[in-house]
């Protein structure tokens, strides 16, 4: 599905707020590597198609109403087996009709779980006056702790978004600090000229978190995105 076809359906159901099964189909439309994830309606099927995403995987309810999902008891980690999803899956309907009882469940994603790496958040806001700005930072708790991040006003090119990553106060991080093994910067570079883009052919996108983006060696994937959304003025 097109990003437009996305958006606007979201829209036209009285939603600002992507769920997160729609954020990353729009994100890898503009190329930006997520994991392999399957949207589901109930614990039955999250079992059968858990063997299709490949295990380990990850559980996370899918709600419009619901935007902080682990808060809650809607995500679950590191599921190895059928019966680990289905069990999973009955135990967090139960736990979420009891933490968010007027939440409207649509089912259940079932994603690939990705290995630990170095994580990074990257994200845009759209400023009234400046226009879509793109966010760099370090991901995870690490935003919140050491609130290390840097911003871009789109459009961004690739030296844009490299002088962004050596910026960051603790960019030493990813060039391989003490031993590390040292993340390629284009990689990173690279979702920040695609994210500009999603900003930039997209006005309805006010803001977009991508938290977070875990980076490698070798390669980079964005596992988790929030995208909030409102119609054109």
């Amino acid at each position: 599905m097109t990003p437009r076809r996305i958006i606007e359906a979201a829209l036209n159901e009285g939603r600002s707020k992507l769920l997160e099964h729609e954020s990353l189909e729009l994100l890898r439309y503009y190329g930006i590597p997520t994991p392999k994830a399957i949207l589901v309606s109930s614990a039955e099927e999250a079992a059968r198609y858990a063997d299709e995403v490949g295990y380990p995987v990850v559980l996370k309810i899918v709600s419009p109403d619901i935007v902080h999902k682990t808060d809650i008891g809607g995500v679950k980690l590191n599921l190895v087996s059928r019966e680990d999803v289905e069990k999973a899956s009955i135990d967090m309907l139960r736990t979420v009709s009891i933490r968010a009882p007027s939440a409207r469940i649509i089912g259940f994603l079932i994603q690939q779980m990705v290995p630990p790496g170095l994580e990074l958040i990257v994200g845009g806001i759209r400023d009234s006056v400046f226009g879509p700005i793109v966010m760099l930072g370090l991901g995870g708790l690490f935003v919140e702790i050491l609130q290390d991040v840097v911003f871009r006003i789109a459009p961004l090119t690739f030296e844009d978004a490299l002088e962004m990553i050596g910026e960051l106060k603790f960019s030493k991080i990813i060039s391989g600090y003490r031993g590390q093994q040292p993340i390629r910067r284009e990689r990173i570079a690279d979702i920040l000229v695609r994210t500009s883009r999603v900003l930039e052919d997209n006005e309805e996108i006010q803001t977009l978190d991508i938290n977070p983006v875990i980076a490698y060696s070798d390669s980079i994937i964005a596992v988790d995105a929030r995208i909030i959304v409102r119609e054109k003025r």
